[in-house]
């Protein structure tokens, strides 16, 4: 399954994991400075929480798309269903 992210989904999207990426390091510092574990653990609790709304959004995005064609119309209802299947696998990988 090919996912076209395109205009502000994209952008939110990429925002998101810079996020994370930037609550990553500052976990990784926080360690190796010996900060205190309640701060730690709440860093990396907000680099967790953006990890899964960026997936999210992704598998949210891909639902939409995969429900039409390339021409705009509705998929058969075959397609949708193991489109469905796909996607629910995905989003359960990220609960």
């Amino acid at each position: 399954m090919d996912l076209d992210l395109a205009g502000a989904e994209l952008r939110a999207v990429l925002n998101r994991l810079r996020r994370a990426q930037g609550q990553i390091s500052g976990v990784i510092r926080m360690i190796e400075e010996g900060r205190d574990c309640e701060d730690v653990v709440t860093q990396l609790a907000a680099a967790s929480r953006a990890l899964d709304r960026a997936g999210f959004a992704i598998i949210a995005t891909g639902l939409q798309q995969c429900l039409i064609d390339g021409e705009g119309e509705l998929k058969s209802p075959e397609d949708r269903e193991q489109m469905r299947a796909r996607l629910e696998k995905l989003f359960l990988s990220l609960a």
